[in-house]
């Protein structure tokens, strides 16, 4: 932002040159008067006067509009750079942070704390220097005319000044207040535009409608109890100009009659008191304006002071490539103070596959989400490849690392672009190839456009097993050394699960795989199979050392064939 210095010293230049053009004109009123009271008293005729008015309006008029663009652009120039700035902060945060924010307040912050911003730095700077300068210049000039009438002129100002003081500390917590509204009444329109079959679903209209309004109605009444303040403010700026005026017309006046004053000169004053009315009006909306844009800017500043939990290492260790063993060693994590994973030690060889089962809450997607470091892992706790997580800088680890989580996420785009986004720059023929793998061909080729086909917002067009063979698609694309696949086939069927399975046997190849699954199917190819029962491991083996054994893995074994007897009756 350091290049738009100039631009700001630039756009102050042209406005203190368009406010002396406008200064020059009740001055050469007061001339132009003067020489028809007492003409040949100066150098040039009332027409020449007239003539350097009008020319000074129409300077006037030319100037202002650069004026104007120069501190406007600059205003949006720096909206520009903040958006940047602050996308870019939100993609280092981790989901320690988005775990606890709301998606519409982001979007509330990202809009309309910016818009205040900007109009605080482009419009609101406009009208500071105007105002400066309008005040510094047309006071001096006065002075010029009447020190004694000035004086009286700006007797209503202090008071004035004071008012305003005590009413713009509550327009800084009323203007925060607004926009905190704002921002639950976007996070309520996100929730309920994103959820909305599953309004449908439960009838859920009018309760929706009812708590909308009464969000809609929280906002309202902070925005009135804002309007109030402004509504109270302008008409205390414009009754102090119209003092003024009033004085001025009273006391002027009779100077004029006792001679004090020229004709000429009581113009002129006028000309000058009435050139200050609209930036003393003006003020109080630079101060609301300015409350409004340090509410804003203290809330984007929370955004961009906001830290992620993992950090990238201080000493980093580069290998030459991750190859994928793993050493989880007495390692434990708790979220919140709650505690998920309790003392877990296990030692996976390069190119193994493991397979991870427990009932929900056992801390299954707690343990493979710290392979990629999705959450901060204390040091010596795992280990990759000899060396501590902690060490490996975070794009080599995520590079290696394809995850497949539960929740299959898709962007409003097309298939390809959703399979290609696992890697940059990525051919149509890898983009098929992890489609294959994925079992995802022969349902493209029933797509109307291919992989052409757009998918919707959060890839509403696809069924819930689509959406999760694209995101495996997305994973294998990348070509990991570590592929975790966290319940990736709870959406779909026996057959097409049994076609996965097989197009992800001959992709494994010397990769290391971990799959965590509630079904034990798409675990008996793996080599060992752990139970996590509260935050430990409480089994190990292979399936079918497992069901010998006949512990927790034998009694999921036996519910899961009891549910499929069930369900072919």
């Amino acid at each position: 932002m350091r290049g738009l210095k100039g631009t700001y010293l630039f756009g102050a230049l042209l406005l203190i040159a368009t406010n002396w053009c406008a200064l020059a004109i009740p001055w050469l009123l007061k001339l132009a008067v003067e020489e028809l009271q007492h003409p040949h008293a100066s150098r040039f005729t009332p027409g020449q006067y007239g003539l350097m008015i009008a020319g000074a309006a129409v300077a006037q008029g030319v100037i202002r509009v650069f004026s104007r663009t120069t501190l406007l652009n600059a205003g949006r120039q720096i909206e520009y750079l903040l958006r940047d700035d602050l996308y870019g902060k939100l993609l280092t945060l981790d989901r320690a942070y988005y775990s606890t924010w709301r998606t519409g307040d982001i979007l509330s912050r990202l809009a309309n704390d910016l818009t205040n911003v900007r109009m605080l730095l482009g419009f609101g700077i406009l009208s500071l220097i105007n105002t400066v300068v309008v005040y510094a210049s047309a006071v001096f000039l006065m002075t010029r005319i009447s020190p004694f009438l000035t004086l009286y002129a700006i007797v209503p100002f202090p008071l004035m000044v004071y008012i305003v003081k005590k009413i713009s500390g509550s327009m800084f917590r009323r203007s925060k207040a607004v926009q905190e509204s704002l921002a639950k009444l976007s996070t309520r329109v996100e929730e309920n535009a994103s959820a909305a079959s599953v309004v449908k679903a439960y009838c859920r209209e009018d309760g929706e409608v009812e708590s909308f309004r009464q969000v809609s109605r929280a906002y309202l009444e902070a925005c009135m109890g804002m309007a109030k303040l402004r509504g109270m403010m302008l008409p205390i700026m414009a009754a102090t100009g119209a003092l003024g005026t009033l004085i001025i017309l009273f006391i002027g006046g009779s100077q004029v009659i006792a001679g004090e004053l020229t004709l000429g000169g009581f113009v002129a004053f006028n000309g000058y008191l009435a050139m200050l009315v609209w930036p003393t009006i003006m003020f109080g909306w630079i101060l609301n304006l300015m409350q409004r844009g340090a509410a804003s800017m203290a809330r984007l500043g929370e955004i961009l002071d906001a830290r992620p939990v993992v950090l990238e290492p201080e000493n980093p260790v580069r290998p030459e490539r991750i190859e994928g063993e793993l050493d989880f060693r007495e390692l434990t994590f708790s979220y919140e103070q709650t505690p998920m994973l309790r003392g877990v030690t296990l030692k996976i060889a390069k190119g193994e596959r493991i397979g991870i089962v427990g009932v929900v809450g056992s801390g299954k997607s707690t343990l493979v989400r710290l392979v990629p470091r999705l959450f901060p892992v204390e040091r010596g706790m795992l280990m990759i490849d000899g060396i501590d997580v902690n060490d490996l800088p975070l794009d080599m680890l995520h590079n290696a690392v394809g995850f497949v989580p539960q929740e299959s996420f898709l962007f409003s785009r097309t298939v390809r672009e959703n399979i290609a986004f696992g890697k940059e720059g990525a051919s149509l023929e890898e983009v098929e190839t992890a489609a294959r793998v994925a079992g995802l061909s022969s349902d493209i080729a029933r797509f109307p456009d291919g992989f052409d086909t757009l998918v919707g917002e959060r890839g509403v067009a696809l069924s819930g097993g689509q959406k999760q063979r694209v995101a495996i698609a997305r994973a294998l694309i990348k070509n990991p050394s570590i592929l975790i696949l966290d319940d990736p086939l709870s959406a779909v069927d026996a057959d097409t699960e049994e076609e996965i399975l097989r197009g992800l046997a001959s992709y494994y190849e010397k990769r290391t795989v971990l799959i965590v699954s509630h079904r034990l199917s798409p675990l008996r190819g793996c080599d060992r199979i752990i139970v996590l029962e509260q935050g430990k491991i409480v089994e190990e083996g292979s399936h079918e050392e497992l069901l010998v054994l006949g512990g927790r893995y034998a009694a999921i074994h036996r519910e899961q064939q009891l549910k499929a007897e069930i369900e072919k009756l």
